[in-house]
């Protein structure tokens, strides 16, 4: 499955741990695509103001800038980027919904196999695609539940 009809998908990354921002990146660019990370949340805003991205990925414990409030702040800056949440929370419905209504398209546990956060990026980015195309809009994709 490829997260959109083309060869490959830019992704950006945004969870503070190191270890796991380069294990998805290595992961995604495994699979074709272009990917680049970062570890403070506080650089989004001038990385997405020089650069493309297609899918972000943003962590929502972070120490330095709360999950949630990027969020509101990313939909804000770009209405229409899709924004996947993969959290060490787990199913936390709360937090969940709050994602969900900061912005967030889809939401999946860290605790989940990696296939699973790359289905739900393949899912969210189809259904944005097809909203770009006029189509009704679709619910968010949920994967938290293991």
């Amino acid at each position: 499955m490829s997260p959109s009809n083309r060869e490959y998908s830019q992704f950006l990354i945004i969870d503070d741990d190191p270890g796991i921002a380069k294990f998805l990146v290595t992961y995604l660019r495994q699979r074709g695509h272009t990917c680049h990370a970062l570890t403070d949340g506080f650089q989004t805003a001038s990385w997405l103001s020089e650069h493309d991205c297609e899918v972000a990925i943003v962590d929502l414990r972070m120490p330095k800038v709360d999950g949630i409030s990027l969020i509101s702040f990313m939909r804000e800056m770009n209405p229409s980027l899709p924004i996947v949440v993969f959290t060490g929370v787990g199913y936390d419905e709360e937090q969940m919904h709050a994602a969900l209504r900061a912005g967030a398209n889809g939401y999946v546990s860290k605790n989940l196999p990696i296939e699973q956060l790359y289905c739900v990026l393949a899912r969210v980015l189809a259904t944005c695609q097809q909203r770009k195309r006029s189509v009704p809009s679709a619910q968010p994709v949920l994967a938290g539940a293991a």
